[in-house]
């Protein structure tokens, strides 16, 4: 394989991290993008002697300056940009809408959508100008994207908005040569999914724990999305804790 290379966001934990770790050792060099410095650092020095490079930059992927900023480092540091895991994102406690704050809600938006459509507005235009023309960009959605949990309408509705964005891209991006996917991820067990093994809020009103996975599955799922050729594109793929409340919730 000739060079690629690769920005994941949200990359300092959880599934962003499992994914860049996972790009690194197939030997794509990864950008760790993350708002923490310290714990991109930290992932990065945990793949010494892999046969790809990682690099961490921070950046807050709700500020259009930043992301600004971070596109313009990776065109230097590496000329173009072949994938990018729109990943970064965050969820809110299980709450009746007119419970939550209006805050919360601008919180959720600008880094689940606005975070989402300021990376791949940066990366569509690097791809479409890089000579060979072209690339990936892979949306991380939700099962939250077909089915929503109690008291999850900042969540739900971000990434429901997601696979608009999905599709649009996957469209607009034809006569470049970009295709764009999303993968539609349940109860990876990590920090942010981690209460699910202990009892979350079901449709029925009950408290009950969830079967998870783990995260090292959903790398292996971006991984062999990544790894099509241009010609092939996955639009949507589910992969799941397959004991979940999903298929029959509610």
């Amino acid at each position: 394989m000739q060079d690629k290379f690769a920005l994941v966001t949200g990359a300092g934990s959880g599934i962003g991290q499992a994914v860049a770790t996972a790009l690194v050792h197939a030997g794509w060099h990864t950008v760790f993008t993350g708002r923490r410095q310290e714990r991109l650092d930290d992932a990065v020095a945990a793949i010494a002697n892999a046969p790809a490079r990682g690099l961490a930059i921070a950046c807050d992927v709700s500020r259009a300056e930043q992301v600004e900023k971070l596109f313009e480092r990776i065109e230097a540091e590496f000329g173009r940009l072949d994938l990018l895991f729109n990943n970064a994102g965050m969820g809110y406690k299980s709450t009746p809408i007119d419970e939550i704050p209006v805050e919360v809600w601008h919180d959720v938006v600008d880094v689940n959508l606005t975070g989402s459509f300021l990376c791949a507005r940066s990366a569509f235009g690097l791809m479409r100008r890089q000579s060979p023309m072209g690339g990936r960009i892979i949306n991380n959605g939700s099962i939250s994207a077909h089915a929503p949990r109690p008291g999850s309408v900042p969540y739900t509705a971000t990434k429901h908005a997601i696979t608009g964005l999905t599709k649009t891209l996957a469209l607009d991006g034809r006569p470049f040569d970009i295709a764009c996917g999303q993968i539609d991820i349940g109860n990876a067990f990590t920090e942010m999914a981690a209460p699910m093994a202990q009892g979350v809020p079901q449709a029925n009103g009950e408290i009950a724990p969830e079967a998870v996975m783990d995260v090292g599955h959903v790398a292996d799922a971006v991984l062999h999305m990544a790894s099509l050729p241009l010609e092939a594109n996955v639009l949507f793929m589910n992969v799941m804790a397959t004991k979940m409340p999903f298929v029959g919730r509610g």
